[in-house]
């Protein structure tokens, strides 16, 4: 620290005046300044550009605790101290999210779907139960509208769809492509959804597109990213397909390895 601080203002100030302020020797000042880094030094530089990289390559939504997570599922060896502390040096922090906006409200006096899986979110398997729900993202053309289609055991993006209106073929489409990758699913969905759901929106908060078009190629990156890479607290943190791929290994598993191929949620 006291490096630092003589580096910032010996400009101004000179080292001399100021090591006598500080009541150090000068001497020592400038061996410090040829000291070679010490091995935590240098480890911890290369540790923080590897920080820097997962960061932003998970939309910079990670905090330190998945971050760390990712980093070791990655084989790099780090500590969780060790790497809030580099994220700190680095000036980075994940996504803190704000104050919930209410963006629909429902409608008390029109019929109300019925609820498929009375309140249980609990899946034993893939597809058994997918959720629908859309959002809104501004471009320079107007409002555009994204829904999306998540299979409930998995958290994976089964189908989703961009359109610059929020008419119901918005969802039922989405329903539809995800429809198209797997069979023998229920659906619980609900006309007038009243959360706001994970979108690319609030992923990339800062994000500014022109058209929908736009929107809908940074929707299927985004999609890519939230089933293949991104780590699901509620799952484990593990990418949903992750998990649902350790679902059908456990299914095609010889017996007597099947207990210790069962996925875990936990």
């Amino acid at each position: 620290m006291i490096v630092e601080y003589i580096d910032t203002h010996r400009e101004a100030f000179g080292v001399e005046p100021i090591c006598r302020e500080l009541q150090v020797a000068p001497s020592t000042y400038y061996a410090a300044k040829t000291r070679p880094p010490s091995r935590r030094a240098v480890e911890d530089e290369r540790l923080v550009a590897e920080v820097r990289r997962v960061f932003t390559e998970n939309y910079g939504v990670y905090g330190r605790r998945k971050l760390w997570r990712q980093l070791n599922r990655e084989g790099i060896t780090i500590g969780r101290d060790r790497c809030a502390r580099l994220m700190r040096s680095a000036g980075i922090s994940g996504m803190v999210r704000g104050r919930k906006v209410r963006t629909t409200r429902p409608d008390t006096t029109a019929d109300r779907a019925p609820d498929l899986v009375q309140r249980n979110w609990t899946v034993q398997a893939p597809n058994r139960v997918w959720v629908s729900d859309f959002t809104y993202v501004a471009t320079w053309s107007g409002m555009t509208y994204v829904a999306f289609v998540v299979d409930l055991f998995s958290r994976r993006i089964v189908g989703w769809r961009v359109d610059t209106n929020m008419r119901t073929d918005l969802v039922l489409d989405a329903l539809e492509q995800a429809s198209g990758h797997a069979t023998n699913a229920s659906t619980a969905s609900s006309p007038t959804p009243t959360r706001e759901p994970n979108t690319p929106a609030s992923a990339t908060p800062n994000a500014s597109w022109r058209t929908a078009e736009e929107v809908e190629l940074a929707t299927l990156g985004y999609v890519d990213w939230f089933n293949h890479r991104r780590l699901h607290s509620e799952i484990g943190d593990v990418p949903p397909v992750e998990l649902g791929d350790s679902y059908y290994r456990h299914l095609t598993a010889p017996l007597g390895e099947q207990n210790t191929a069962q996925p875990s949620l936990h």
